[in-house]
């Protein structure tokens, strides 16, 4: 299927690694001009260098931390043309909601909210010009159904959700798409860091954290990231430009509502 992105221009949030790399290796094979983006410079020259072997476009790396104003900036400069933005960030570490305090909320809601609102008001001028533009933010399962030891996910990206739901009522004359991925127990590093928490929240060992998370999937199975990274792309191409919104659900059919 042909996509009808090649030659456009993406920024990646978070794309050193994980659902956000996947996201990018599915939109280079498209053609898609990418720029990648993480905190580690190593891992993000890795990134890159994996992606220019099959990319069909051009592959940029921005080294910056997006909770920062200075960071998305550079961020921005690297695409003054942007078509495509996937909001993405490292998920907060678990907590419950009395483990909480006002300076972490702060931290949270800055890089998980605040941060994907910014770099979609500053892209958005562009879009509109262009009439045409697609924005997918990368939130998470938590953001329907929430759990106690997951406040801090879910509070901020819930939030993220809102806003972004009344943005893209008012911007869908524009071709301007706005969706959200919901991801649940992909295979990446995330989960294997929630693993370790689950051991010392429950007292279990690490393969039995692990086991759990697979049996808590209704596919039995943790998702393969190029599962996410291909939905991502489909959501970028012109066939999709009737689908805005919406609440995505990755996660081997384990989401248990209607709506």
């Amino acid at each position: 299927m042909d996509l009808d992105i090649a030659g456009r221009t993406a920024i990646v949030c978070g794309s050193s690694q994980g659902l956000g790399l996947a996201c990018a290796r599915a939109l280079a094979a498209e053609g898609v001009n990418v720029v990648l983006n993480g905190r580690d410079k190593a891992k993000l020259d890795k990134a890159a260098e994996t992606l220019v072997a099959l990319a069909r476009g051009t592959v940029t790396a921005v080294v910056a931390d997006l909770a920062t104003g200075d960071g998305r900036q550079r961020l921005l400069a690297a695409a003054p043309v942007c078509d495509i933005l996937i909001n993405n960030n490292g998920g907060p570490k678990p907590a419950y909601f009395g483990e909480i305090d006002h300076d972490a909320w702060i931290q949270v809601i800055e890089a998980n909210m605040i941060a994907p609102m910014m770099l979609t008001r500053s892209v958005l001028p562009g879009m509109k010009e262009r009439r045409f533009g697609r924005i997918i933010n990368v939130t998470s399962a938590m953001v329907t159904t929430p759990r106690p030891h997951m406040a801090p996910s879910a509070g901020a990206r819930s939030g993220l959700t809102g806003a972004m739901k009344a943005l893209a009522l008012e911007v869908a004359r524009f071709n301007i798409t706005i969706n959200n991925l919901l991801p649940e127990r992909f295979d990446t590093d995330r989960q294997h860091q929630m693993a370790k928490a689950a051991m010392t929240r429950e007292s279990i060992s690490y393969e039995e954290a692990r086991a759990r998370q697979v049996q808590s999937i209704a596919a039995k199975r943790l998702g393969d990231p190029r599962e996410f990274g291909a939905t991502c792309a489909f959501l970028c191409s012109t066939l999709a430009g009737f689908m805005s919104g919406q609440n995505i659900h990755l996660d081997g059919g384990s989401y248990p509502a209607l709506v």
